[in-house]
């Protein structure tokens, strides 16, 4: 395992600085940090457990590949720190943490989240509108995710680093868990097969063990 560092208190609105980076530094950074979403029955608070890293204009798994602007993509050409939220099969939203300085498009794709509390839970059933049986049923998964916790397109651009946001990211605290909670693994991303060369490259990364991850890679996943 490598241990991501932090400077930051559990709790503490991450600031603008720590989304500077590519999303490649990111990703495993995002790992344990809380994303809270405030709804009208409440804020709902959940621990990062899985990310994919999209890593610009380079990247023939990224939407802004050979550097294309669209209207959809341009948030990702913005600075760092903003939503990027899509829609795929016309029904599926996908939460995106855009990374970088400006007009270099680099996003993380949040894959799974745990929510922190029971309440927490309680509240993602209930937007979930169906019968979770395991705990990779209400949040392990994009679009799980996004339904779990009211994600859609409204939030596309929404200031993660602002307080006052309705989507907003927070320094997570260390795992309560098992040792093996916090070891992280790196394994190719998912249903990206048109990507060439770039499809199996380890740029997604989860925790061990976690029950919320939504594909758990044992043949080609490694350690961190």
């Amino acid at each position: 395992m490598k241990s991501m560092p932090s400077n930051f208190s559990a709790g503490e609105l991450l600031p603008l600085s720590f989304y500077a980076g590519s999303a490649l530094e990111a990703a495993p950074r995002l790992l344990g940090q809380t994303l809270v979403r405030e709804t009208e029955e409440g804020a709902i608070r959940c621990r990062i457990v899985e990310t994919e890293s999209y890593g610009g204009i380079e990247d023939k798994g990224s939407h802004a590949y050979g550097g294309r602007r669209t209207a959809r993509t341009e948030i990702m050409f913005g600075e760092g720190g903003a939503a990027y939220i899509y829609l795929i099969y016309g029904m599926y939203h996908c939460l995106n943490v855009v990374t970088g300085p400006r007009d270099d498009p680099q996003a993380v794709l949040i894959r799974a989240v745990e929510p922190l509390t029971q309440h927490d839970e309680a509240l993602m059933r209930l937007h979930r509108g169906s019968r979770a049986r395991r705990p990779a049923d209400l949040s392990g998964g994009p679009g799980k995710l996004c339904r779990a916790l009211l994600i859609d397109k409204s939030l596309n651009g929404a200031l993660l680093h602002s307080s006052t946001s309705p989507l907003r990211l927070e320094a997570g605290a260390p795992p309560a868990g098992p040792a093996g909670d916090s070891a992280i693994i790196a394994a190719p991303r998912i249903n990206i097969a048109y990507a060439a060369e770039y499809a199996d490259m380890p740029w997604r990364f989860y925790y061990r063990d976690n029950p919320y991850v939504s594909v758990v890679d044992k043949e080609r996943g490694i350690p961190y």
